[in-house]
């Protein structure tokens, strides 16, 4: 026969509303959404934590080993909620909206990770992070240690070269059309960060190019991800484009190829990540 006590405790386990639950307990069913959350969520130790992760989570090596459930910007409400999370954490801007709305409504805590191109944005990431696992005390750790280890690279970078050398970030080439980086981006804040200067600072966001909107940029270095796909033009290719070839960055075939999340990310590697382009901008 069950122990009376012991009845009352079970009984009560199916009781309580699961978000009550997780607020005591702290959620064990995780999906992470973004790669920089998920590459927060192992920063923290809670790696062990996750049930699944979107496409673009692919660090540390041990997260591609979980169930993917999509690229985070065209996210399915089915596949999500297949795998029963008591909690996703996703980055801000994952999508589409109508179905971030459903994973809003559904009975699983969600919390939404803001995004942020400086040092106070990547603390504060952690600290969502941190936050949302239940975990303050680590995340309290992770974030000063992160923003020591990125006050002593900008440091150095502010310092680097008295020229500044004019980068252009191009995300694709497709169809022989430049779609580059201007202002508000992640590639303009890694830039930036790195002691260069962006070429492109007449519009917010992505967007393609003209050849003469291209050629008047000017740009010394050519920065891309290191990717497949749309991302994958040879050295060739790249300064073939008739756009391109009257370049200072062609005259030098001057092109940096760095992998995308740890470019891009802002989280516990940028500071690395910053001193890499450093030293790919001003090798001597």
């Amino acid at each position: 026969m069950m122990h009376r006590r012991a009845f009352v405790g079970f009984a009560l386990a199916f009781a309580v509303p699961r978000n009550v639950l997780w607020a005591a307990t702290g959620a064990q069913d995780v999906i992470a959404i973004g790669g920089d959350v998920t590459e927060i969520v192992y920063a923290l130790g809670q790696g062990h934590r996750l049930l699944a992760r979107d496409a673009t989570s692919t660090y540390p090596a041990e997260a591609r080993s979980l169930p993917d459930v999509g690229y985070m910007r065209r996210l399915s409400a089915e596949g999500v909620l297949s795998f029963a999370p008591s909690l996703i954490v996703s980055a801000e801007g994952a999508g589409p909206p109508e179905v971030i709305d459903i994973l809003r409504a559904a009975d699983v805590q969600f919390a939404e990770v803001p995004e942020g191109y400086d040092i106070d944005a990547i603390v504060q990431k952690v600290k969502s992070v941190g936050a949302a696992l239940d975990v303050p005390d680590k995340a309290e750790t992770l974030a000063r240690d992160t923003r020591t280890a990125m006050d002593a690279v900008l440091a150095r970078t502010a310092q680097s070269n008295p020229s500044p050398k004019r980068v252009m970030f191009i995300l694709s080439t497709q169809g022989g059309r430049i779609l580059a980086s201007g202002t508000g981006t992640g590639a303009d804040g890694i830039i930036g960060m790195a002691g260069g200067i962006n070429a492109i600072s007449e519009f917010e966001g992505y967007k393609p190019l003209s050849d003469e909107a291209v050629s008047a940029a000017a740009p010394d270095i050519i920065l891309m991800m290191d990717r497949s796909g749309d991302h994958a033009a040879t050295d060739d290719e790249l300064f073939g484009l008739p756009a391109l070839s009257v370049t200072p960055a062609a005259q030098n075939r001057d092109v940096v190829r760095m992998d995308g999340l740890f470019l891009l990310g802002f989280g516990p590697r940028t500071a690395d990540a910053v001193a890499a382009l450093n030293r790919a901008l001003y090798p001597a």
